[in-house]
Formats: C-alpha cells, structure tokens, sequence
C-alpha cells in the first residue's frame, strides 16, 4: 500500500526519467509472451500499459522479474505502480508509442487494484485502438521499421514452412476486413509455431470466424505486398474491444459469403491465395497515365513486361539486420550502425524491368521473392552466377516466359527530390497473367544495352 502523502500521483505523460517518487494508475492493454533477446543473452516480456487518460506506453521485463511478477501482471487488471525505471524509447524496432519506456525492475512497486480495493477502483475495459485499415496499406510507405496495428478476420491459416531466402520457418493465413478486402499475413518463426498453432486449432474447432489484433505488424512486399510479424509484434486472437465484437459479429453474419467464392478484389503472385487486394474501385490507368498520376501511391496496370537490360546487377546485398542495402559486393560480415551489432550482408534479388502497353513504356523495379519468382532463381544463385564467377545470366527462358503475354500488375510510386528536382521511381508490388492472349504486336525482342564507356 502506498502512502499517498510521500509520492506524486501522476498520469504517464507527467513521468519523465527524472521524475522522482511517483505512483501511475494504470491497465495492462497488451502483454506479449516472453522471448529470447536477438543476442540470445536473455529473456524479456513487453507490455503496452495504459492510464487514466487513455495515454499508452511500453514497459519491458527480463528474466528474474518475469518470473516473480508471472502469477500478478494479467491483461486487463489495474495497477498502481510506482517509480519504474524510465528511458528514451528505442527506434530501432518501429516508431514507438511514446517518446519514453518503463522497465519494471527489482526496485519498482506494483500493487494490483482488485475490485475489493477500499480506495481505488479498477479502470474499465480499454477502448482505445490505433488501428491501420487495409484500405490505406497500399498507399504506405513500405519501410523496413514502419510497424502498424490490425484488427482483422482470420479466413484461412495454412501450416508451418520453410520459406523465405534464408529458408526461416512460417505460417501463412490470410485475413480480411469488413470490405472484404485481404492480405497475406506471414507469422515468422515461433509466432507461426505458437500464436499461429492457436489460430489453427481454434479454426479446427470453433464454429464462428477469429478475429485478430496484431500490433506492431510490418508491412512487406513478400509475395507481393503484405503483412508480416516483426520482432516485437503480439497477436491477441477475439479481444474484447468494442470494435473486435462488432467485427466478431459482422463476420458471423457474412461468414457464407467470406468463404464463398475467392473475391473479385483479389490478386495473387503466386499459387498461394490471396496476396492482396484490389480497393473496391480502384481502376486500371495507362503507363502514360503514371507519368501525371500523384507523387506517391499505388497504380494498377495492364502491361507486357521485358527484361531490356540484361546487362545490370540483379541483385544487392543487404544487412541481414535492418535489410539496409550496401553497394559493396564483398559478403564479410560488418558493424552495422543501425542493428548495433556485427551482422552478415546477404543477397537480395533486385532490377528492372519494361512494362509496356499500347500508351508508352516505362520502367519499374521488382525484388525479393518476387523477383526470383520471375527468374526462376534465388539470391544465392543470383549472385553466386554475377558476382562471385562473374558470369552473365542466362534470360533465355525467362523472354520465353514473358513473351506475348499481358500481366496485371500493381505498382507503387514513390518519389522524392529537393526544391528544385524531384525523381519517381515505380516499384512492382505484385503481378499475375493475363488469362486472354493480347491483341498488340509490341516489338519485345530483348536488346542488349551496354553501359556507357567511361574516359
């Protein structure tokens, strides 16, 4: 019990690391499960805690106080703690959701306010959710630190797998929303083991559709552009938040239709279905079009694409980190600044590609697995053949492919510049053929184009 005479009531955002004496009533809105840390060297549970005034921040707790708090910190009951440990967020997992971070440690107090309290009372059911809707995922920066929250219905969740360029073990399920639009979501390594083997087996034996909240869930453009579980994320299956109920109760009343037929709305890059979708509305528009459409955003065409250029790198190396992109081609391992750490630079399979219609031609980027995808090769491959034997690669097969064909293809454009330049670039989010044989003549013989001579 605290004696309210010798400590300062506060609320989260008057808690700063120099606050000294202080008692927070707060609730726990989210508890992730223990993990290991990345360096193996320790073991750690997240938190997300929210006040009075709906203000939320993340504490963290690591081996010793995991275990003595185990049986007392439950989701959704009241605490009042007193004097955690503050810090500066870190930014190296996602933006966070305060600019501070409480570690509860061996010298914080923490009571828990329990219904037969005589003064205080337990705070209600939260209600507060920042949540992203599918329908603004295209128009998202992809970014490799950019982390979001869903909620979303669970249709389908397929079974552990090795995939991936390094071959890291998953599990893939799609979701949707009440527009029924879907994604891809990837669930990584012990996510897929453990939340995704949750999923799975309630599938098998509930009767009504599931209904997740993910938080701090990346968006990828594996396969095409998706979601994907970051080290930091939770996954908490039929929360009871207002809105979890209503779109609990929406997807029982349409659970016919949302197992009905695939949706119009979707696109696929791959056998696996679906891998996004197309927003209800959403036009095609011409390759001249692109050229005066917005800044940034994402497009859908119709095009023939060509490999023209089969002289440049097809792949980079990346920190197997942070995936930031290096120029070097030499694959010792380095201090990365931004993962803090030593780490390895890895391939990842990256070049343009021709898009043509009967309006213009333009060229777009494609990378990752979807770029191997179309090449028929890995990373590794890629650059054992053009970097380490320096050798040219072999297109043959993959002209063949892509001739007379016409795909729908979505892509993204970004852009960015100074006050007196701006320069766009397309990317290639996700592509699927055509079912009918194109009517135009495009001349698609592959020309080889040389790179400039220098002095």
């Amino acid at each position: 019990i605290f004696p309210t005479n010798m400590v300062l009531r506060v609320n989260i955002n008057q808690i700063e690391p120099a606050t000294r004496d202080w008692i927070c009533k707060v609730q726990i809105v989210e508890i992730g499960r223990p993990r290991e840390s990345l360096d193996k060297k320790c073991t750690f549970q997240n938190l997300i805690l929210e006040d009075e005034e709906e203000c939320q921040i993340k504490a963290v707790m690591y081996t010793d106080e995991i275990a003595q708090y185990a049986a007392t910190l439950k989701l959704l009951n009241t605490y009042l703690i007193s004097t955690a440990k503050v810090k500066v967020s870190p930014t190296s997992y996602g933006k966070p959701i305060h600019k501070f971070q409480w570690t509860l440690d061996k010298e914080t107090v923490i009571e828990q306010i329990k219904e037969s309290h005589e003064v205080e009372r337990p705070l209600p059911p939260p209600t507060k959710l920042n949540i992203t809707s599918f329908d603004r995922l295209p128009h998202l920066m992809v970014d490799s630190t950019a982390e979001i929250d869903i909620l979303a219905i669970v249709l389908r969740c397929g079974p552990q797998k090795n995939a991936g360029r390094s071959q890291h073990r998953c599990r893939e399920i799609t979701l949707c929303d009440n527009q029924r639009n879907q994604f891809l979501f990837t669930l990584w390594e012990d996510f897929g083991e453990i939340e995704g083997h949750e999923i799975s087996s309630k599938m098998a034996t509930e009767p009504d559709l599931l209904v997740i909240l993910g938080r701090s869930i990346g968006i990828s453009t594996y396969q095409g552009l998706s979601l994907q579980t970051r080290y930091n994320s939770t996954l908490r299956v039929n929360p009871t938040y207002p809105q979890a109920v209503a779109l609990i109760k929406w997807a029982k009343d349409n659970k016919t239709m949302l197992l009905g037929s695939p949706s119009e709305k979707t696109s696929a890059t791959s056998s696996i279905s679906p891998m996004i979708v197309t927003p209800a509305g959403q036009q095609l528009i011409s390759i001249a079009e692109i050229s005066s459409a917005p800044s940034m955003g994402m497009f859908y065409v119709e095009a023939e694409m060509a490999i023209l250029d089969e002289f440049q790198d097809f792949c980079v190396l990346e920190c197997s980190g942070c995936k930031q992109k290096k120029r070097t081609k030499d694959r010792k391992d380095f201090e990365c600044p931004k993962c803090n750490r030593k780490t390895s630079l890895v391939p990842r399979c990256s070049f343009q590609i021709d898009l043509i219609d009967n309006t213009a031609t333009t060229t777009a980027s494609i990378s990752a697995e979807l770029g191997e995808k179309l090449l028929s090769m890995t990373a590794e491959d890629i650059f054992d053949i053009t970097c380490t034997k320096r050798q040219s690669l072999s297109l043959t097969h993959v002209h063949e492919m892509l001739s007379n064909k016409v795909f729908e293809i979505q892509l993204r454009k970004s852009s960015w510049g100074s006050s007196n330049t701006t320069n766009a670039t397309l990317s290639i989010l996700s592509y699927m053929e055509k079912q009918h044989t194109p009517d135009s003549t495009t001349d698609r013989t592959p020309k080889k184009i040389k790179p400039l001579e220098t002095g």
